[in-house]
């Protein structure tokens, strides 16, 4: 049993994805090539936002817009210690620090309702990580940064792209949307890419300038930048996956539903999702005790698992002088006890039972 089915995915669109390959490479434009613009206004028409910058990663989406909003030394952006390390990774490669604050028992997500407490004069951005393919509560978010003189929120939607929060698309909730296209992602590649969104005028134009090297145009640089552009090809892969990803989001909704009714049913605990807002299930996460020996039985009976993060950021080595280790005591509960199980929009009903069966006889319910 795959953990996540790609190899389905391709077979069902394996024809335009040829064919949208095929005319990159007739064309050859490798770089900034016609499908670069194609797939951004694609995206801004799905999620709403008015502009959508693509760029090479999801890591690389989160630097970009913390550039444009020209954070550096000295300045704090705080964040959830419970994500990828790349969501601290880019603060502090910028010279600012980030500042954790717990996340939500039940959701992972990071609690709106404690951060209000950690913003000082030197806060300039908020960066909640929208975990698992539900976003964090973003109005919540909104409403404490404007409290403070409109602080910038960067939503890192690198999980949730696709899902709605209050009726409104993941990445146009907030100043900055960022999301990636890695492959196991909702919407992915065949390698690394990424997007952001925005639907301040200024600050895309900063984006796309700081995309490429600073340039407002060839060899004018008007802003230190990056090379952080997307592969064409990339974007061609992107543009096939499109033409399925409707029923895709339809298909997790009715998996991650269906692997709700079950463990509930059984009183296996699982992340929550707020009725505000639904979830991509980017990955499907449910809370187990002795947590190495559970795997360790589905293993033996052929279901893999994955553990999405087993050390928040503030534990971690590169991080830990940056937070107490006891500030964060949701995300160190919650980073000994989540385990993500299989999750694709290729899985059976019959693959949910089987799964949820097994898990059940490996936990004791």
């Amino acid at each position: 049993m795959p953990f996540i089915d790609l190899k389905a995915q391709y077979q069902a669109l394996k024809p335009r994805i040829q064919q949208r390959i095929n005319a990159v490479l007739d064309h050859g434009q490798y770089i900034m090539g016609p499908e670069v613009r194609e797939l951004e206004e694609r995206l801004e028409v799905l999620t709403g936002a008015r502009h959508c910058i693509t760029c090479a990663s999801g890591t690389e989406a989160l630097l970009i817009s913390l550039m444009a909003l020209r954070i550096g030394p000295g300045d704090e952006v705080i964040t959830t210690p419970f994500t990828f390390a790349a969501t601290a990774e880019m603060i502090v490669l910028l010279g600012a620090t980030p500042v954790f604050v717990d996340i939500e028992a039940d959701t992972c997500n990071i609690d709106a309702a404690l951060i209000e407490a950690r913003i000082t004069p030197r806060t300039k951005a908020i960066m909640p990580v929208s975990l698992y393919g539900q976003s964090a509560d973003m109005d919540a978010i909104n409403a404490v940064a404007a409290r403070h003189g409109g602080i910038p929120v960067i939503e890192d939607a690198a999980q949730s792209f696709g899902a709605t929060y209050k009726g409104r698309q993941s990445c146009n909730l907030s100043t900055f949307g960022c999301t990636s296209f890695f492959p196991s992602k909702p919407l992915g590649c065949y390698g690394d890419g990424g997007a952001l969104f925005t639907n301040d005028d200024a600050l895309a134009q900063a984006c796309r300038e700081i995309r490429v090297h600073g340039q407002s145009r060839r060899y004018v640089h008007t802003r230190v930048g990056l090379g952080g552009r997307m592969d064409t090809l990339q974007c061609a892969v992107v543009l096939a996956k499109l033409e399925r990803f409707d029923w895709e989001i339809e298909r997790r909704l009715e998996i991650g539903q269906l692997y709700n009714a079950t463990l509930d049913g059984l009183g296996i605990s699982r992340v929550a999702q707020r009725p505000d807002r639904n979830s991509v299930f980017a990955q499907y996460t449910v809370f187990v005790d002795n947590r190495d020996a559970v795997q360790g039985k589905l293993k033996s009976a052929g279901i893999p698992t994955a553990v999405h993060y087993p050390l928040p950021l503030n534990l971690q080595p590169a991080y830990a002088h940056l937070c107490c280790p006891d500030c964060t005591p949701m995300a160190g509960n919650a980073a000994g006890r989540v385990m993500s199980l299989p999750m694709h929009p290729d899985l059976s009903a019959e693959g949910v039972a089987r799964i949820a069966s097994e898990l059940a006889a490996a936990t004791g319910h």
